[in-house]
């Protein structure tokens, strides 16, 4: 393959050569017959450790390969995966590939993204952080994650444990344009669950942290503590009246907010007319104070590629939103082709989408409440993506004049989302930057709410 690409590759550290799995498989799908092929192959291991009242409760270990090949011919396709990456079983997948697009619909749209839309330079994105631990240092990290847990607050009374992962792997994509990237990465976490009981009230919280680089990771002591403040702040929670509130969704939740209006713009939902987003492109769909941008190749982010998952090249930004004004959709090359439209290197999705802010803090953002509710958990899917109806349980605190004032649940927050959307009246600069989205709190102007 003369345009191969090789990012950090972890092939001589897996004993598994992918590169050479993927030939094999574009070989035999050419002599099969086939008018295009590509293969998405991965190996990692990883392991799990999880501790519960101060003992060791399990160790995994995790050693998992996979390879998924598509063929296209005659404007069908097939696809068929398998864990056997022996030449054998490589041949075979191919095989049941080839034999499934006996039988699929033709479409004209189907096929591999343009060959001239394919990465040309890899990019080293500083992915790969492997943990080197052995299970007794992780072991310690659990129970010390736990332990600051349990000794935290006397209304603590139960663990559900504390569970350290490590996961470190390669992946390998290529195609029959001729394009292969090879790309070894990592993610690490930190985790802890307690329950608190004061009398016969019992509440359950949690805390954790991600991270590509473990050296990056919130100490484990923080996390438990984290864990345990959250539960007890929940102690004595009440349930409240049905009303029309201010509502303000903490850094957590708010993720939600934009993960739907994302789902809303995916092609799929877009050319299916399935969308409450339909047509909305160069819209103000937002207030002019946000923008929603994606970053492909930050350095070390959870989401970072600088390809999408057909080989386009990712560009270093793309603003989805800008200033309230919608400019596009998000899009692979199926459903570009479907659209009429071009593929915005977003087949796999969007990477690392940042939220603009209006400068306050948590603190400032509940004076801009003023008396509403503060959701910190949301429950269920009550979402209709076609009309943006919203609806789902939810659990926070009531606050009045700026100022938590107890914990509430049972309770359920409902709207629209296009209208939703217009009615955030601010958004905070109190990041959460876990995950492949950050964003902070949100203020919604006024929303129902359904109690007792």
């Amino acid at each position: 393959m003369s345009d191969q690409i090789a990012v950090k590759s972890a092939s001589q550290a897996t004993g598994i050569d992918l590169v050479r799995a993927a030939q094999i498989a574009l070989d035999y799908a050419a002599k099969c017959g086939v008018d295009q092929s590509e293969v998405s192959l991965h190996h990692g291991t990883g392991v799990s450790v999880t501790a519960r009242q101060q003992d060791l409760e399990t160790v995994e270990k995790h050693n998992d390969a996979q390879i998924v090949v598509s063929v296209y011919r005659d404007h069908k396709t097939g696809s068929a995966s398998s864990a056997d990456l022996s030449e054998a079983g490589i041949q075979a997948a191919v095989d049941a590939a080839v034999s499934i697009a006996r039988f699929t619909g033709s479409d004209p749209c189907l096929g591999l993204a343009d060959a001239d839309r394919m990465a040309k330079n890899g990019i080293d994105l500083d992915l790969y952080h492997p943990w080197k631990l052995d299970v007794a240092e992780m072991a310690d990290i659990a129970l010390a994650c736990e332990a600051a847990a349990l000794n935290a607050d006397a209304a603590i009374s139960n663990s559900e444990g504390a569970t350290v992962n490590s996961y470190s792997g390669q992946a390998v994509y290529a195609n029959s344009h001729g394009f292969l990237s090879d790309t070894a990465g990592s993610q690490h976490s930190i985790s802890c669950s307690v329950i608190g009981q004061r009398g016969d009230a019992m509440q359950r919280d949690y805390w954790y942290d991600s991270n590509r680089n473990p050296t990056l990771l919130q100490a484990a002591e923080e996390i438990g503590l984290n864990a345990a403040k959250r539960t007890v702040s929940r102690l004595g929670a009440r349930q409240i009246g049905s009303r029309q509130a201010p509502v303000m969704f903490d850094p957590m939740t708010a993720k939600s907010l934009f993960s739907h209006l994302i789902g809303a713009l995916k092609g799929g939902a877009i050319y299916k007319k399935a969308s409450f987003m339909l047509d909305r492109v160069e819209q103000q769909i937002l207030p002019e104070f946000i923008s929603v941008t994606e970053y492909p190749h930050e350095r070390g982010a959870s989401g970072s590629a600088y390809h999408d998952g057909e080989g386009v090249a990712t560009p270093a930004q793309r603003v989805l939103v800008d200033q309230g004004v919608l400019q596009g959709y998000v899009l692979g090359s199926y459903t570009a082709r479907k659209l009429g439209l071009a593929s915005t290197a977003n087949a796999g999705g969007v990477r690392n989408l940042k939220i603009s802010n209006t400068g306050q803090s948590f603190e400032q953002l509940l004076r801009e409440l003023g008396t509403g509710l503060l959701v910190t958990e949301l429950i269920g899917s009550g979402i209709n993506m076609v009309t943006g109806d919203y609806s789902r349980g939810a659990a926070g605190f009531w606050v009045e004049n700026g100022e938590i004032q107890y914990p509430v649940e049972e309770i359920t927050i409902a709207g629209n989302l296009l209208d939703m959307y217009q009615k955030i009246v601010a958004a905070g600069s109190d990041y959460d930057r876990r995950g492949n989205t950050e964003s902070g709190s949100i203020v919604i102007e006024s929303m129902t709410i359904a109690g007792s």
